[in-house]
């Protein structure tokens, strides 16, 4: 199969939109510009589509999609919405939709198995990306959009690193330009509460939690014991950490080919000889306690000088797979401040890490 890049930046737009669409329809399957990380899109309703979503991936079965909308009321023809639970669900959607929040809600029938892997829960959002707005609209149909890699890799923030995932797996890629935000949505589980709205962070995102404070408690998830997570497998039919509530959410994932190792402290960086090593700095500075540790082979900056999370959020992926195509045999990662965007740059890290 050929892959096409179309363009869909100034008066290309509309041919692009065109041919997704008529894609989408016919059953194909296409890599879509979101604000977040570029998408591979199908319709959502098509369940041999959505197939072929997890065969170009290599994308395991357990591992459930976000649905896209092209419009906000299109969420109750998709989710089993309670009056109680619609109350704080459009609270949501009035602050932050479109853009990239993702909510997981009981799911109606129409929504097929595979996309939600079976659970009774579908993951649902609304893009700001305005050309994935109106393919979104131009089909009528929610579109399942993982991110357009293979599965575990790198999430692609440009046309240009999805072709090099998927470079003849699938048929169209439409180019829309760098994303602006970099990292993929925030998800959520939503529920009623008895004195406030519950909302389960599930995985971390540009949505921050003290964004979503202001609508209800924000819950972030408990790691379980060992004893736990055996009660949870057998209370799961055996599927335990295989069965995750959304995507994301797997211990390993978002990593490069090159072994990448986030370590808490500078001091726990023991080089092995005859090693090459390349530095995911923060920002550059030394008092961060990494770049006068060793001599680095390779280093390359989240946000030089200050150090910014909004552009480290937006350059990660990026920076990411540019150290992994500079031939060295492992990244060895600065963690940076656990605070508002902090918190979902250093959930990629450390699912992406060897340790």
């Amino acid at each position: 199969m050929e892959t096409e890049i179309v363009y869909a930046e100034d008066g290309e737009a509309n041919e692009a939109i065109i041919k997704a669409t008529r894609l989408l329809e016919a059953g194909e399957v296409v890599a879509l510009p979101t604000e977040t990380v570029y998408g591979l899109g199908a319709n959502a309703l098509d369940a041999d589509a959505v197939a072929k979503i997890f065969a170009a991936k290599d994308r395991p079965s357990f591992d459930p999609l976000i649905i896209h909308l092209g419009r906000r009321e299109q969420i109750h023809e998709y989710c089993d919405i309670s009056p109680e639970l619609d109350e704080v669900v459009q609270k949501l959607i009035q602050e932050f939709w479109p853009g990239p929040l993702t909510m997981v809600l009981p799911k109606k029938d129409i929504i097929p198995d595979i996309v939600t892997s079976g659970l009774p829960t579908v993951a649902v959002r609304m893009s700001a990306h305005p050309i994935m707005q109106e393919i979104c609209k131009g089909l009528g149909k929610p579109i399942a959009a993982p991110s357009a890699n293979k599965f575990g890799r790198i999430s692609p923030t440009s046309a240009g690193a999805v072709l090099k995932e998927l470079d003849g797996k699938i048929p169209l890629i439409v180019d829309g330009g760098a994303c602006n935000a970099g990292l993929e949505s925030t998800i959520i589980r939503v529920e009623v509460g008895e004195t406030k709205p519950q909302l389960h962070l599930l995985r971390a995102g540009p949505v921050v939690k003290e964004d979503l404070q202001k609508i209800g408690k924000v819950i972030r998830p408990k790691k379980l014991t060992e004893r736990a997570r055996k009660a949870l497998l057998e209370k799961q039919g055996g599927r335990g950490e295989q069965s995750p509530e959304a995507p994301g959410m797997l211990e390993s994932h978002y990593a490069p080919s090159t072994p990448l190792y986030l370590f808490d402290k500078p001091g726990d960086f023991i080089p092995e000889e005859g090693k090459s090593y390349a530095l995911l700095s923060y920002r550059g500075q030394e008092k961060d306690g990494y770049m006068e540790l060793y001599d680095w082979d390779v280093v390359e900056e989240l946000s030089p000088g200050k150090g910014k999370l909004g552009e480290a959020s937006v350059r990660l992926f990026h920076v990411l797979r540019m150290l992994d195509e500079c031939g060295v045999d492992a990244i060895i990662a600065e963690p940076v401040a656990e605070t508002g965007l902090g918190v979902a740059i250093n959930d990629r890290l450390r699912r992406a890490s060897q340790r």
